[in-house]
């Protein structure tokens, strides 16, 4: 028991510098923020660890991304959005690739392009020009996705969840 606590913390630390990383250095700059794959990791990690280590991968990672690279102002929306995008997906079965977390990209999409046109609405105290930052986040949401289903693959042809929970 207490070694699979270990492994999900020390998972959950890797894809938190993950996110990080691919968000806060891998990215493409825009006029409201940045377009990046960081997403991407984070749906990977809600398909393999538990929920509570997935929503703080998720959050934090993306928080950490914000306030590291001069975009504060989007970490209390990026720690909710990123937060409510895991619960989506599950990491109950035996691979990352499921019918529900294909589904849940969907959902993720709709939670990345509402969540931040509201909270940029909401911070500007207007409800139009952030409209202009929805191309982006479904560019970001695509990508992401295409990340995560090639590295799930992946990960699902060397049975990573199994050796995980088993073996390591």
């Amino acid at each position: 028991m207490k070694s699979m606590k270990l492994k999900n913390i020390c998972l959950a630390g890797i894809f938190t510098a993950l996110v990080f990383v691919f968000t806060a250095y891998l990215h493409i700059p825009s006029h409201t923020g940045y377009t990046h794959v960081g997403d991407g990791f984070i749906y990977l990690a809600a398909c393999i660890l538990p929920l509570p280590y997935a929503v703080f991968t998720g959050a934090v990672g993306a928080l950490l991304a914000d306030c590291l690279t001069g975009f504060a102002v989007w970490a209390p929306g990026s720690l909710v959005i990123k937060a409510v995008t895991v619960l989506f997906f599950t990491a109950k079965g035996k691979n990352i690739i499921s019918k529900r977390n294909l589904f849940a990209l969907i959902s993720g999409a709709l939670i990345c392009c509402g969540g931040y046109y509201l909270y940029e609405s909401i911070i500007t105290g207007n409800f139009i020009s952030p409209l202009a930052g929805i191309p982006g986040y479904l560019t970001q949401s695509l990508l992401s996705s295409i990340l995560y289903v090639v590295l799930g693959f992946s990960l699902d042809k060397l049975k990573f969840k199994e050796i995980y929970g088993d073996k390591i």
